[in-house]
């Protein structure tokens, strides 16, 4: 298995570049081809009309991003011959959390970002990467909006708990183990979960072996009271880690997106990209 077929999700923020150079990187790196869907929020302009100056204010601020979203597709063609990769431009104009699970669920892995709560512009809709990751079905490589190292993939840590969103993300992220110059299996507090037995880390490592990958075990021990999260976060510290490969845990409850504790943190904390599968 490999990616062959990557969506990236661009907007008009100032993320969406260092986003679409990430996508464009792992599409040269895997031989993929690349699919930008560009999809943002926009207000109903009916509920701006009643109020007193806002038609213009909507008039002008559609004008801008239709501005940004021509600069942002040129770059995106540019970008593609620069790196002779093959792949395809689409502006929708339904919502983002509808639009990017439907066309990515035509893809081996789909790319987007971290909500910024400082940049407006990221904003396109109420949980989006907690929907994507619910409804697409597929491996979604989140890229944090507060990103330093360049790489990704090289020095991979995989967050192992026996679980089938687990399993699910492990085997999703053959493509980069088989690249990578390390890759760490990490389980907190041993097989302990409410008491039921959990499959040890040496036995998927095990399995990751059997495809040509050098693999490490760790075994981290917390507290009753300890975050799962916060020692993911101080492990890809510690560790160097360019790649956190984990479950996203969670589901859908009338209305209302209820996430896994770890989950939550990692989404609102990460450091590095995080691919995740459900």
């Amino acid at each position: 298995m490999s990616y062959k077929t990557i969506v990236v999700h661009l907007d008009t923020s100032p993320t969406a570049h260092p986003r679409l150079e990430t996508a464009l990187s792992l599409a040269k790196r895997f031989g993929a081809h690349l699919t930008g869907v560009f999809a943002v929020f926009s207000p109903d302009p009916r509920s701006l009309y009643v109020m007193a100056g806002t038609a213009e204010y909507y008039r002008e601020h559609e004008e801008r991003r239709a501005e940004r979203s021509a600069a942002l597709q040129r770059l995106f063609h540019a970008e593609l011959r620069r790196a002779e990769v093959e792949g395809e431009w689409i502006a929708v104009d339904e919502s983002a959390s509808f639009a990017v699970p439907r066309l990515g669920r035509c893809a081996d892995l789909i790319v987007a970002g971290q909500d910024n709560p400082g940049d407006a512009e990221s904003y396109v809709g109420d949980l989006f990467p907690e929907n994507l990751i619910l409804s697409s079905g597929r491996p979604v490589l989140l890229v944090p909006y507060a990103r330093n190292d360049q790489t990704t993939g090289s020095r991979i840590l995989v967050a192992w708990d026996g679980s089938r969103e687990a399993s699910r993300a492990v085997h999703d992220a053959l493509p980069f183990m088989r690249a990578a110059e390390s890759t760490t299996i990490l389980t907190v507090n041993g097989m302990r979960d409410g008491g039921s037995l959990r499959i040890p880390g040496a036995d998927i490592a095990t399995v990751i072996a059997r495809h040509g990958v050098h693999v490490d075990v760790v075994d981290i021990e917390t507290g009753a009271d300890g975050s799962v999260g916060e020692v993911l976060l101080s492990q890809v510290a510690d560790a160097g880690a360019d790649l956190l490969v984990m479950g996203g845990y969670g589901h859908a409850r009338w209305r209302e997106l209820v996430m896994g504790g770890a989950t939550r943190t990692i989404l609102r904390s990460m450091t590095v990209p995080v691919l995740m599968s459900h």
